[in-house]
This record gives structure tokens, C-alpha cells and sequence, in this order.
């Protein structure tokens, strides 16, 4: 008698190549702040990000030669860290250099989904059973 195959939803997700909630919002996010560093986005969303390279006090620094993004200070945790200039810089300083300096928007992206993919899957997939 063979046994019924049960699945789970983080089975399927990850069968599928589907990123959960938190990562899926961090792709949304980096994607966004890719647009801004090449001139594709609104004007207003690209005022909000400072890049360290373009601070005159960090020019002589090993940090201004890298692609990151200065994270302002926030007073306010509920707040201020939901603005656009803050989460963007956030979620952008988080992945290797290798995938925010990617040449294209399409590359740019594959590298990002395969860098999440594996940061949210990678200690969950010891965790799934299939029967």
C-alpha cells in the first residue's frame, strides 16, 4: 500500500522558486533602489537615497568605492523606518556586492531572487519531510 504524499506550504514555495512575504518585499524594495542608482525611477524616490561615494567626508574611505547607501538615523522605530530613504538603504547595504553590481535590471534581478531564495529557504529546507 503506497503512502499519500503530503506537502507542506514551504515545501511547495520552495519547490516553486516562490520568495515568502519579508523577502518578497525586500526584492520590491531592492528592485526600486537598483531603478534609482540608473536613472529609471521618479525623481522623488531617488532624493530620498544618499550614496556613501557621493559624501565629500567618505570619499578617502574603502566604503566609497563599494555601491552602499548611507542609512540615516531615525528617531521613530515605527515610523522612520518604513520611509522609502531608510528600508531601501537598509535592504540595499544587505546583499553581496556581486548581485548590486550586477550590469542589468534582468541580471540585477535573477542574482537578487537567487540571493533571497537561498538567505529565506536555506534552513528550512533541513526541516521538510515528504512522506
Amino acid at each position: 500500500m503506497a503512502r499519500a504524499s503530503t506537502t507542506t506550504s514551504l515545501h511547495c514555495s520552495g519547490v516553486l522558486h516562490w520568495l515568502r512575504v519579508p523577502e518578497r518585499i525586500k526584492y520590491r524594495l531592492a528592485v526600486l533602489v537598483f531603478r534609482c542608482r540608473n536613472h529609471t525611477a521618479p525623481e522623488y524616490l531617488s532624493r530620498d537615497l544618499h550614496w556613501v561615494a557621493d559624501d565629500d567626508s567618505r570619499r578617502r574611505l574603502r566604503s566609497a568605492t563599494t555601491h552602499q547607501l548611507m542609512v540615516p538615523r531615525t528617531r521613530l522605530r515605527t515610523v522612520g523606518d518604513r520611509a522609502f530613504g531608510i528600508a531601501g538603504a537598509r535592504v540595499w547595504n544587505d546583499p553581496p556586492s556581486s548581485v548590486v553590481s550586477a550590469p542589468s535590471l534582468a541580471v540585477f534581478k535573477k542574482n537578487l531572487k537567487t540571493h533571497l531564495f537561498q538567505q529565506s529557504y536555506s534552513h528550512s529546507r533541513q526541516h521538510v519531510l515528504v512522506f
